[in-house]
């Protein structure tokens, strides 16, 4: 079966990992969800590249001081 996984650069966290099928895209109902999950762990996994980013600033900041 064919999976959609969505992860960050660094691969960690897994924020979604989903098996697909061809009825995940038969009607339009169930295509808005599977869209709609796959939003949101994109959404997810940029924010967390976000903070990831963040600390790792903050961290060379405060090393170098």
């Amino acid at each position: 079966m064919v999976r959609i996984i969505v992860t960050t650069e660094q691969s960690d966290p897994v924020l979604l990992d989903e098996h697909v099928c061809p009825e995940h895209l038969s009607d339009g109902y169930a295509t808005a969800q599977l869209v709609e999950r796959l939003r949101w762990a994109v959404t997810d996994a940029e924010e967390a590249e976000r903070v990831l980013a963040d600390r790792q600033r903050n961290g060379h900041r405060s090393a170098g001081a």
